[in-house]
């Protein structure tokens, strides 16, 4: 039994098809395969279900796949640990980052990031909340960016920042002679929102939950991106709010539309999160040092009152 058959396995359960988990291993398929078949044959035991489309895991390939993943996790954890026993930054690691912070966030640490540690690889994929904390928990990911806090007792949070949100209001809505507006005059069906699977979209509804408004009715504009968003309202079609961040690179007219919360405003928190179990702990803090470091000088807002993202029922 090797670990390079147990990876392979793992990349089989998890794709349930040869030809895509070879793909993903670098391999050839009979190669792959080849190696599956000769750890069957040493345990005398059948791991997958070849008849069945998808593939499908026998009943002991279940509790084989849930051994391996424990054995290639710790097996995996060997470099680091010789990492950071010596101080090493350097090597792949994978981060996941919200939508809502990647087109903000990433462009203001990457280049200082990669300029300082010129020996990591830094893999960034761009994934919701639900997909970093099922990501974070099979391994595939080492770290993410995401608003918190999550609630999840695997994952640990280390707070970066408070972003508030921003109101913007168009000409003529209610709420735009108001030189600064209150939670308490928020009106949902009033709001252009994100798509569902965006967590900001979540936090602004549990932000109007929290006020007692009526979140009951069914939003027929919704909008993948704050961009749209910004145009629709200016179009007259409601108010949106925006992160703070967002609102930086925005011109000069489209910050007249602006208008921030009386204090504290609503803000949402933002943290670097990994599994409790990670141990690329010399590059979680070169990555969180990196980003205090550039963030502070954007944004410095304490006085807040912390929206959370996870959807309340």
């Amino acid at each position: 039994m090797t670990i390079t058959q147990l990876k392979y396995t793992l990349a089989v359960a998890e794709h349930k098809n040869f030809t895509v988990a070879a793909e993903n291993c670098f391999v050839t398929q009979p190669t792959l395969s080849m190696q599956i078949q000769k750890l069957e044959d040493e345990l005398d035991a059948k791991i997958f279900n070849r008849s069945k489309k998808p593939i499908q895991l026998t009943p002991v390939g279940e509790k084989i796949v849930e051994q391996a993943k424990v054995i290639v996790d710790e097996s995996n954890r060997i470099i680091d640990i010789v990492h950071q026993q010596k101080g090493y930054i350097g090597g792949e690691f994978k981060l996941g980052i919200i939508p809502t912070v990647m087109p903000t966030l990433l462009p203001m640490f990457l280049k200082v990031f990669t300029r300082k540690y010129p020996k990591v690889q830094l893999i960034i994929e761009e994934l919701t909340t639900e997909e970093i904390i099922r990501k974070l928990t099979d391994g595939h990911i080492d770290a993410a960016l995401a608003a918190t806090p999550l609630e999840n007792e695997s994952i640990k949070e280390r707070v970066l920042y408070y972003e508030p949100f921003v109101g913007l209001i168009p000409q003529g809505h209610r709420l735009y002679d108001n030189n600064k507006i209150k939670t308490d005059q928020l009106e949902i069906e009033d709001i252009l929102l994100l798509e569902d699977g965006h967590c900001f979209k979540d936090s602004v509804l549990n932000l109007c939950r929290a006020n007692k408004k009526d979140t009951s009715k069914h939003f027929q504009l919704q909008s993948g991106s704050f961009d749209t968003l910004i145009k629709l309202s200016k179009d007259g079609l409601g108010m949106t709010l925006l992160p703070y961040l967002n609102t930086l690179d925005l011109n000069e007219n489209d910050k007249s539309y602006l208008r921030e919360f009386v204090t504290p405003p609503p803000a949402r928190e933002v943290s670097l999160i990994y599994h409790k179990s990670q141990l690329k702990m010399q590059l979680i803090e070169a990555l969180k040092t990196t980003i205090d470091g550039v963030v502070r000088g954007a944004i410095a807002f304490s006085d807040v009152e912390i929206v959370s993202p996870i959807q309340k029922k």
